[in-house]
């Protein structure tokens, strides 16, 4: 498919960042790069300011009629409230006549809003992701990855991801010298690996009766040592079975799978913020050798340790 016309939305709310993100992708001449160049068109619903989540305004001349013939249509982040009717009926209108449509973070719940996002795979920021699997349940929300493309329907996860997408796109259709080219132009990373996983902070410990709270933060100070689900359900006075429903109640995982998950962010702060080896790290995690705590933590993140440890190291940013 041709990627010529690139049109992106703006509506009340919408985020600047990953506004400036479509801008940044296809609103630029690289002509003297011998690069594309699209024709890039910014639409609003009528004439008149569009006020941004940051309380500033913006305004253009061209309205969302522009996007009936695009190749691309862009929605940003906003607000995950309903979206307005005008840009729904456009993304529909749009994709309907052939568009691709790329949604950037939360721009996703517009797609969504529009029926684009039933029986497709689907990302959007993992703050976020819960709410738009709850909302749309015939999509297939995927929070661990950076971006998802499932037919003409793109998306992507916070911020920086959205970057990643445009790239992807740009590799897609014009081949992985035009991508890179961008990329050196903007400076950044051609391609990133990992997904999302590797930057969700570490969760909160929920409330409740039964002591598991408490056994949870006393878990967190012993992850070196060995944990079954009866050893754990011994410490709460429970049977293995009860201990093991109840938990899936309140942290909708199994034990083995919360504990292998507390070890993985362990290993990550180790990984951020010390010099120790992986060997080492592998043992204070409990992981016990440094094959498994490989084996985890790629699964887990999407990136190996030591990959982790120079993306992310404050030692190694200094």
């Amino acid at each position: 498919m041709a990627l010529n016309k690139v049109v992106t939305l703006i509506f009340d709310g919408i985020h600047p960042f990953e506004f400036g993100v479509a801008c940044e992708a296809f609103g630029i001449d690289r002509s003297d790069q011998g690069l594309p160049v699209y024709d890039f068109v910014v639409a609003s619903e009528a004439a008149g300011p569009v006020q941004t989540y940051n309380r500033f305004s913006m305004s253009t001349d061209d309205r969302f009629s522009e996007a009936l013939d695009a190749d691309l249509v862009i929605v940003s982040a906003g607000e995950t409230a309903k979206a307005p009717p005008a840009v729904v009926a456009t993304l529909r209108q749009a994709y309907d006549n052939g568009a691709r449509v790329m949604a950037l973070c939360s721009g996703a719940f517009v797609l969504g809003e529009a029926g684009l996002l039933d029986g497709r795979d689907c990302t959007t920021h993992w703050r976020h992701a819960a709410e738009l699997a709850r909302r749309y349940p015939q999509a297939r929300v995927d929070p661990n990855v950076l971006y998802v493309c499932d037919g003409r329907v793109y998306t992507s996860a916070g911020t920086a991801a959205g970057l990643d997408l445009c790239l992807h796109l740009m590799r897609t259709v014009h081949g992985a010298d035009v991508a890179n080219a961008v990329a050196r132009r903007m400076v950044v990373p051609p391609h990133r690996d990992g997904g999302q996983a590797q930057y969700i902070n570490q969760p909160v410990s929920p409330t409740g009766t039964d002591g598991l709270s408490e056994l949870m933060d006393e878990l967190l100070t012993e992850l070196d040592e060995i944990h079954t689900v009866n050893s754990m359900a011994a410490r709460v006075n429970m049977s293995s079975r009860t201990f093991a429903r109840k938990f899936n109640e309140a942290t909708g995982t199994t034990p083995h799978s919360w504990l292998l998950r507390q070890r993985v962010l362990y290993a990550r702060q180790q990984l951020e913020s010390t010099q120790e080896p992986i060997e080492r790290i592998a043992q204070t995690s409990g992981f016990g050798t440094a094959a498994l705590l490989r084996h985890h933590f790629q699964r887990h993140t999407g990136v190996a340790p030591t990959a982790y440890r120079r993306a992310f190291s404050a030692i190694h940013h200094r």
